[in-house]
């Protein structure tokens, strides 16, 4: 049975990536594949994080209602993952109550205001789930990893 999320803002009872095959890690080519036109807004998230966290992310699975994610953990700990979509991705973020209310004080675009406002508090956070649509979504996923970790070269 498969999960129903908000995703920008819209509910879905279909999974969040496309890869849901356990069996089959996708390639970072057939993620790309997947992708298509919003590959560079994927590989500027990619590198944003390699930039700031000086992580790797590595393909997990999440079971079929979630599929394949490109994962990235700091220290034991998810920072982010995205997930490939048929002609885009979704990126997936959890952030804690205190982070929350700092980021209800962004200045974020309507897309992510409306799913941070919209997400349920459970115990361990706001599980976010965005679909990456423009350079202003990512660009509030930036702020929101920001809040969540500061970058490795940013002093105490």
């Amino acid at each position: 049975m498969l999960q129903r999320i908000t995703v920008v803002g819209r509910s879905t009872d279909v999974a969040i990536g496309i890869f849901v095959d356990k069996k089959h890690q996708p390639t970072m080519d057939e993620g790309f594949a997947a992708v298509g036109a919003k590959q560079l807004l994927w590989e500027s998230l990619t590198q944003f994080i390699a930039d700031n966290y000086r992580i790797k992310g590595d393909f997990a699975f999440y079971r079929k209602n979630y599929g394949w994610a490109l994962r990235f953990r700091k220290g034991g700990k998810a920072l982010v993952s995205m997930y490939p979509g048929k002609n885009g991705f979704t990126v997936q973020i959890v952030i804690g109550r205190i982070q929350t209310e700092k980021a209800f004080r962004l200045n974020l675009g309507k897309n992510v205001k409306k799913i941070l406002r919209d997400a349920h508090q459970f115990p361990e956070g706001r599980w976010l789930f965005i679909e990456i649509r423009s350079k202003q979504d990512l660009q509030d996923v930036r702020e929101l990893l920001l809040l969540k970790l500061r970058p490795v070269n940013e002093p105490c």
